[in-house]
């Protein structure tokens, strides 16, 4: 079992980055349609960690759970 992560989504937003916060906010382009966010989340998660990034919880929250796999 890897780490478990606390984060909130900003999706529409201008850029793309992770803010190192509690909890991490994490700025997306992709409106959040038919999983266009949550994809774009895990994507930006796994280059920004460099692992593996799995949603646990919150498919249809800005509130998430992520296991950073290890």
């Amino acid at each position: 079992m890897g780490r478990i992560l606390e984060i909130k989504v900003v999706p529409n937003s201008r850029v793309e980055k992770v803010i190192k916060e509690e909890p991490i906010i994490v700025k997306v382009r992709d409106p959040p349609e038919k999983g266009k966010a949550n994809k774009a989340v895990i994507k930006l998660l796994s280059k920004y960690f460099g692992s593996k990034v799995r949603l646990i919880a919150g498919k249809r929250c800005r509130k998430k759970l992520v296991e950073i796999v290890e």
